[in-house]
């Protein structure tokens, strides 16, 4: 029988998006992203100081931190302090590495970004709502600098966003929420940038394999839902 999506939307429909700008003071970038029910808070802090290895060298680091909140789940989830577990580390490295992707690090000086993703409310693709919505507020955080003259031209190189994909009943579907990512024979996260070229692909078999015929249907749905963000991004910072 073929998946009837929870929420009736087609195949290839991404769940409504929005970004909410400035949704804090004090951050030099922050968006409240909402992607159907899951809420993720996307700051971007800036630090006048590199990592240690970077000490000298000129250049500049972008690391990201992620985190589910308590309430963020139908029950409480432990905070995680000291000891991450390895689904935070991977995801943050995800985030860190996507959103580098998007920065020429020799353009922003000896100074680090620190994005932060707090997942307020979680309902399937946390990961991928963290990534999208983190891009906006990186481009706030940088026109901060370049209003305060701390940067004399924007270090952005790429436009960034993530999305998921996956099999259900061997059939695609985009941006899975979570009773469709709970129930997916196949799952894959996906970041792209502007020209629609691949950052990373995240993705496996939880039992049984795929064939390349629904890999590439899979990665078409990706590249569909990509673009959509896109759009949604620029209309949001005023670019459209």
């Amino acid at each position: 029988m073929p998946w009837q999506r929870p929420d009736d939307r087609q195949p290839d429909q991404l769940r409504p998006i929005r970004f909410e700008r400035q949704f804090t003071n004090y951050a030099a970038g922050s968006v409240l992203a909402h992607c159907g029910n899951t809420r993720v808070l996307c700051t971007v802090s800036v630090d006048e100081s590199v990592p240690r290895f970077l000490k000298g060298s000129g250049k500049g680091w972008l690391t990201a931190e992620y985190r589910m909140l308590p309430g963020s789940t139908h029950t409480r989830k432990s905070r995680e302090f000291m000891k991450l577990s390895g689904r935070t580390q991977e995801i943050q490295r995800l985030i860190g590495r996507s959103l580098r992707a998007a920065v020429d690090l020799d353009a922003i000086g000896e100074r680090t970004l620190t994005v932060d993703a707090d997942v307020i409310q979680a309902d399937g693709g946390t990961r991928t709502t963290s990534i999208t919505g983190a891009y906006v507020a990186l481009e706030d955080a940088i026109a901060h600098l370049l209003s305060k003259g701390e940067l004399t031209a924007s270090p952005l190189r790429h436009q960034i966003a993530a999305v998921s994909v996956g099999l259900l009943e061997g059939e695609p579907f985009l941006d899975l929420n979570y009773p469709e990512d709970f129930a997916a024979d196949i799952d894959f996260n996906v970041v792209m940038n502007e020209n629609l070229t691949f950052i990373e692909v995240q993705g496996t078999a939880e039992e049984g394999s795929f064939t390349r015929a629904q890999l590439t249907a899979m990665l078409d749905y990706a590249e569909k839902g990509i673009g959509e963000l896109m759009h949604l991004q620029r209309m949001t910072l005023g670019q459209n």
